[in-house]
């Protein structure tokens, strides 16, 4: 019966996303998405003999950046929870045992200002308000703050945009996150150049822009390990301050250098820096992959330098999972362009927290963790399942930016563009 249920509730998702049409408020307030028009659960359970009311909505908190420098990726975060969300409860609510109802979700969301102290703090106002499992926002700074808290609190934490494999190597038990991490990325760039571009073409001189944080130390120095491994030679590998606004320096010593292949991890407005400050000194190498920074819709304004640069955000609407034409759809309504990259990894983290629920029978946060371990479920962004850390086995697609168009280069299976290289002349038709 409860399998059933789900069943129905998973199904109706893209039918009621494709008539949503609520705009994005971007707020920080309590939302309840549609449970507002879903009535209150009346019927009680009994536990020990007890009569017990059901609760009137089921609380999840998020903590986002919606303002501050991760503000680009934050919003695409809370769009994702807030689609989720609304569809599932316009299907319902989620079914909980324990009580015999269907219950409709609750997005408690707070704005920690993408500063990590904040994020904190924030946590533990949400927990003492009752939440059943927490929701991260955008950047590894940020859940590298987070996630403490959360097993020190011990309710279930789930996070996108997050790319730290070393997070998973801390013995956290409450940590899920289903989105690529630095060893897949650190593979799938080269990978990807050795097969859509032939031997003697390809951009063989490599500079690494390397970020002064934990996860910029971790991946530059996966990419400095791999791509002797598939035929590159680093000639360029140099390290700059989150926050820095001059770089002018590291550019100029790039392109002396020789760099044909630049790969970087900056936040948003790092990365906009660099990208515009190399358009402004006439400098663009070959090949650009930009990871974080060119996720967010204000990336063309970095002008010719940013122009074919590809992104590994973890999701793109051409992967073809069920429910995603309903989110691409609603997206262009609301936004004027197809769904952002971390929109479709926000919203799979509300379907995988809904069935968990649901299988765990009760809004135990211990009960949940333990569900969400076992999840083996169909996505927006494909098939999940947890390995012991963590972590998942998932796609992890590359795509390239082509104006404000973001078009879908790798896996080749799935691809929906060819790659546009070098990035100059007329691209390849989308």
């Amino acid at each position: 019966m409860r399998e059933r249920r789900l069943l129905v509730v998973l199904a109706a998702l893209a039918m009621v996303l494709a008539a949503c049409s609520q705009a994005d408020t971007g707020s920080t307030t309590t939302t309840e998405g549609a449970a507002s028009t879903t009535a209150a659960p009346t019927t009680t359970a009994t536990t020990a003999g007890e009569p017990v009311a059901a609760p009137e909505t089921i609380k999840l908190g998020a903590v986002v950046p919606i303002t501050g420098a991760f503000a680009g990726g934050g919003a695409q975060v809370e769009r994702g929870y807030r689609y989720a969300v609304e569809a599932i409860n316009e299907a319902g609510g989620v079914f909980v045992e324990e009580y015999g109802v269907s219950i409709p979700l609750e997005l408690v969301m707070r704005d920690d200002e993408s500063d990590p102290a904040i994020t904190v703090s924030s946590m533990a106002e949400l927990a003492a308000e009752g939440i059943v499992a927490y929701l991260g926002g955008f950047g590894s700074l940020l859940h590298a703050n987070a996630i403490p808290e959360a097993e020190r609190v011990q309710i279930p934490y789930l996070g996108v945009a997050t790319a730290q494999q070393s997070l998973h190597e801390q013995g956290y038990e409450y940590f899920f996150s289903p989105f690529p991490k630095s060893p897949d990325i650190a593979v799938s760039v080269f990978e990807m150049l050795n097969a859509l571009i032939p031997e003697g073409e390809r951009p063989t001189s490599v500079g690494i822009f390397q970020e002064l944080t934990d996860w910029g130390e971790e991946l530059g120095a996966l990419w400095a390990e791999q791509a002797p491994n598939f035929g590159y030679e680093v000639v360029f590998h140099e390290t700059y301050a989150v926050g820095s606004t001059d770089f002018t320096d590291l550019i100029l010593a790039a392109e002396a250098a020789g760099v044909q292949a630049a790969l970087s991890l900056p936040v948003p407005p790092d990365g906009i820096a660099i990208y515009s400050q190399m358009s402004e000194l006439g400098f663009k190498p070959d090949f650009n992959l930009v990871v974080r920074a060119a996720d967010v819709p204000t990336w063309p304004d970095t002008g010719i330098a940013g122009e074919g640069v590809l992104l590994s955000a973890g999701w793109h609407p051409d992967l073809g999972y069920p429910g995603i034409e309903a989110i691409d759809a609603r997206h262009m309504e609301e936004e004027g362009r197809r769904a952002d990259p971390i929109v479709g990894g926000s919203y799979a983290l509300i379907q995988i927290l809904a069935d968990a629920i649901e299988r765990a029978g009760t809004l135990d946060p211990q009960a949940i963790r333990d569900a969400i371990a076992a999840t083996n479920l169909e996505t927006v962004v494909g098939p999940i399942e947890f390995r012991e850390d963590g972590t998942s086995p998932i796609t992890n697609p590359l795509m390239q930016r082509v104006g404000s168009d973001i078009r879908l280069i790798w896996p080749a299976s799935s691809a929906t563009s060819e790659l546009w290289y070098p990035a100059t002349g007329t691209p390849p038709a989308g």
